[in-house]
């Protein structure tokens, strides 16, 4: 039997193992996750014995003593039958907690998944019996910046691939959080390079379409050195390019860089130990802005500066105002690259 675990890449460990437990719920924001999970649970049984082992069930349609009878049934001429219940979000959670009668009466031959995309389960006795017969409970998560660069990271070596610091925060700050669409994105660098290959910013320009001279990763470079001609160069490649480069990703990227700048100047101990424990950084590669932006712009700048990035925030989904959003782009960087620090609390 499995022993429980509750991250994506120990339930894949396991399964790789055949180190099965008898039940799994899978839950939470991030489908990514789930979806991909779903597909190592359909992998255990062979494809000439899925029409015998592998049932796939969808719980509005289906009532959960009818679950629960499949689940009862002796796989056939195989170790296993796999039972999954997919869109279990979908039904009362009083409903769903009727598995929780199967739960505490397992039958050994067969591996239960139950599936609530997009939510976080609310059935609480059938999660408690869950954990009580050594099953998984994996809750799925949205990724925060720093979660998004492990995970790049993480395929990418997967992948048998390497990449470059600087291909790693062009694919972070092109994608996003949207893990689907940058497990495909790193799965053409895997076509398109080869094993062993590293992953550089001209192939991240050449085969996914991101320019590596214009993008939010340059943007920040040259705004951390106050390099104003790159800087308003890089909006007006932005503002033809409005597809690719929403001011949403840009304002987001400009009010985090500044977020961990203001930690910075209020860390105690500036050195790069401290400061990457402070910020949550795992190289000191990444302090190499910060260090630049501590040379350009004091703590009473940055607190300008932050504030004015919300007051853009606001401003360009149209609340108190109806310029154009790359007119307001273009004046925020005027307002970061001449901050002066003027503030009542000073």
């Amino acid at each position: 039997m499995a022993t429980p675990t509750a991250t994506f890449e120990g339930i894949r460990s396991q399964l790789k193992n055949r180190k099965y437990a008898p039940i799994y719920i899978l839950h939470g924001e991030e489908g990514f996750f789930i979806d991909e999970l779903v597909k190592e649970f359909e992998a255990i049984v062979a494809p000439e014995e899925r029409d015998f082992n592998l049932y796939t069930l969808y719980a509005p349609q289906v009532d959960m003593g009818t679950v629960m009878d499949v689940c009862r049934r002796y796989p056939m001429m195989a170790d296993y039958q796999v039972v999954i219940l997919k869109e279990a979000q979908a039904i009362r959670s009083d409903d769903l907690n009727q598995l929780h009668h199967y739960a505490e009466h397992l039958s050994s031959s067969t591996i239960l998944v139950v599936c609530c995309r997009g939510v976080a389960v609310k059935a609480k006795d059938l999660v408690a019996s869950t954990v009580a017969a050594g099953g998984v409970v994996f809750e799925s998560k949205k990724l925060n910046d720093s979660r998004t660069a492990s995970a790049i990271s993480q395929f990418i070596k997967e992948r048998g691939l390497n990449i470059e610091p600087k291909g790693l925060a062009m694919l972070r700050d092109y994608v996003g959080s949207d893990l689907s669409r940058l497990y495909n994105e790193i799965d053409k660098l895997t076509i398109a390079l080869g094993a062993n290959a590293t992953v550089t910013p001209e192939s991240i320009e050449r085969h996914i379409g991101v320019s590596k001279d214009y993008n939010n990763f340059e943007l920040l470079d040259a705004v951390s050195r106050k390099d104003a001609v790159t800087v308003f160069k890089v909006i007006e490649y932005f503002r033809r390019n409005p597809k690719s480069n929403p001011t949403v990703m840009t304002s987001s990227q400009l009010f985090r860089y500044f977020s961990n700048l203001l930690i910075a100047w209020f860390t105690p101990d500036r050195s790069d130990s401290s400061l990457m424990a402070a910020l949550g950084f795992k190289s000191a590669y990444a302090l190499r802005s910060y260090r630049e932006g501590m040379r350009c712009y004091n703590a009473w700048q940055t607190i300008e500066i932050i504030s004015a990035i919300r007051k853009f925030d606001t401003a360009s989904k149209g609340i108190d105002s109806r310029s154009d959003e790359y007119d307001l782009l273009r004046e925020l960087m005027f307002r970061i690259l001449n901050a002066r620090g003027d503030i009542a609390t000073r």
